[in-house]
């Protein structure tokens, strides 16, 4: 009698199964808010069943903190703070930040919006622990932001008589602020004016040259 072959054995690598998760849910999130983002819609785009998704996620909430955490926040680090904590010239860093998010931007971006905006719009006043991952994630872009421009300022290419505290929390209100505002305008044009008017404040933070 001859032997049967065993089935192969299936891979399972839960690690990948659990960054598919969250790549689905991101999206999904980003699309349609947290409270109504569908669990069928994230595990039909992910290829995962339920019982994989509550075995990385106790909850619909805690998969929304981790998206929070782990997506959004490493976005906001790796777009903005990365570049400005190797960065010897806080000025151009930030104009640079800015042409390079401008023209990034299409029509479906508008549509769909800053996710961390999208998320402290829609959770701040209804979930108090969601405020307080969201209330951190702004604290921490404040406090790089304000960072980069005390190392400006010691290396003399911010001016000395800016506030940098109060400089950071202006420049992170006026992005937020511009993304809400181009979303509901759903107009590239707003990203444009304040691309610019963002640039010339910039400019203002530069130290006076020396007259001859």
């Amino acid at each position: 009698m001859s032997q049967r072959t065993p089935a192969p054995t299936r891979t399972r690598d839960p690690k990948a199964t659990r960054d598919a998760i969250l790549q689905s849910a991101t999206r999904e999130i980003h699309t349609n808010g947290f409270r109504s983002a569908g669990l069928d819609s994230i595990l039909a785009e992910a290829g995962v069943t339920k019982g994989a998704l509550y075995h990385h996620f106790g909850s619909k909430h805690e998969l929304g903190l981790a998206v929070l955490e782990e997506s959004v926040r490493r976005t906001v680090l790796e777009r903005f703070l990365g570049p400005l904590a190797k960065s010897v010239n806080p000025i151009d860093t930030l104009i640079a930040i800015i042409d390079r998010l401008r023209t990034e931007v299409t029509p479906e971006m508008l549509v769909a919006g800053c996710p961390l905006n999208n998320l402290a719009q829609e959770m701040s006043s209804v979930d108090e622990e969601f405020r307080s991952h969201l209330a951190a994630i702004f604290g921490e872009w404040r406090r790089g932001i304000a960072k980069s421009l005390r190392r400006g300022q010691e290396n003399g290419t911010v001016r000395a008589d800016v506030d940098a505290d109060g400089t950071a929390t202006y420049i992170v209100a006026t992005f937020e602020g511009t993304a809400g505002l181009a979303k509901t305008t759903r107009d590239l044009e707003v990203i444009e004016d304040c691309s610019r008017g963002l640039v010339g404040f910039f400019e203002s933070l530069r130290p006076t040259p020396a007259a001859d």
